[in-house]
């Protein structure tokens, strides 16, 4: 049932997983959902889900809390892996203190508990606030049994790789792939060797490559980036710096999914501008409904 929805809208992954390669990927058409039937829709909808982890230190108790108490909530199940274990909020604890080896244990203990639960898997670090209803409308395109690897893209010399403080999406195909890779400490080492000295995106990306899965960067309809590395007030300024006539346009996409940067104040004034706060007399046709799960009760 779920591939013949995602035909309807338009698929454009059906050769083989290892021709997989690109760079730049958009958003669905808002034409494509529409011609969804009801029963469609609702059916796509409760097709997408996400499973969120969220990288922390017992420093990070402020974001964690804030994190924990907002945007997380919308996620179909999110954990947080911390560097130990720490009393206050309930973690899974990796016993580790370098981020890279971190995400190898969080990603390695994902794809063994959740590899048949969930398809889509979104990892963020404690100052970043996602919309995951936008996520999962981005993803509406998207075949999981193809090696996504999707965020913010940055180019470092010959590698292309997704900025973290962007948030990372892998599909589960990625994930699988980095798993068995994991295990191979010639192509994707714990520790030692050339890849300890870079940071702990760029490591995953260099692992990554060596299964065939290339970063891709994600935008709107538009071409607007929709995974942001800055806060809103920050690219705010820019705009107004760069598109004083446009600043609002020229800030950011109303599709976003990510930005980063944000002070655990800010995470709650963001989940009342995201979620709470409507104008009186407007109306949001949309044909998607993403609902959080049972228990999310922020918005």
């Amino acid at each position: 049932m779920l591939v013949t929805l995602l035909g309807h809208i338009k698929v454009g992954h059906g050769t083989k997983a290892h021709h997989h390669e690109h760079h730049h990927i958009q958003a669905p058409n808002k034409e494509d959902v529409l011609n969804l039937s009801e029963g469609e829709r609702v059916e796509l909808s409760k097709s997408i889900r996400v499973y969120c982890i969220i990288l922390v230190k017992p420093k990070d108790l402020g974001h964690w809390a804030a994190a924990r108490e907002t945007w997380s909530k919308h996620c179909d199940k999110a954990e947080f892996y911390s560097s130990e274990n720490v009393k206050v909020f309930d973690s899974v604890a990796v016993n580790a203190n370098d981020l890279w080896v971190m995400m190898r244990k969080a990603y390695k203990i994902t794809y063994e508990r959740y590899k048949d639960e969930f398809s889509w898997f979104f990892l963020a670090y404690p100052t970043t606030f996602a919309i995951i209803e936008n996520l999962k409308y981005f993803l509406l395109k998207k075949d999981p049994s193809q090696p996504f690897y999707i965020g913010h893209t940055v180019k470092s010399g010959d590698l292309e790789y997704v900025d973290g403080e962007g948030g990372i999406v892998l599909s589960i195909e990625s994930l699988r792939r980095l798993s068995s890779v994991l295990a191979d400490p010639d192509k994707c080492p714990e520790q030692g060797g050339v890849i300890w000295k870079l940071a702990e995106d760029k490591q995953l990306a260099i692992c990554l490559k060596y299964t065939g899965v290339f970063a891709e960067n994600a935008e709107d309809s538009e071409g607007k980036d929709v995974f942001n590395t800055k806060s809103v007030g920050a690219l705010i300024k820019e705009a107004m710096s760069t598109h004083p006539q446009q600043v609002v346009d020229g800030c950011c996409s109303d599709m976003a999914i990510t930005f980063s940067g944000l002070a655990p104040n800010h995470m709650h004034v963001m989940m009342y501008g995201v979620y709470r706060l409507r104008p009186y007399g407007h109306s949001y046709s949309d044909a998607l409904v993403f609902l959080p799960p049972p228990g999310s009760d922020n918005d």
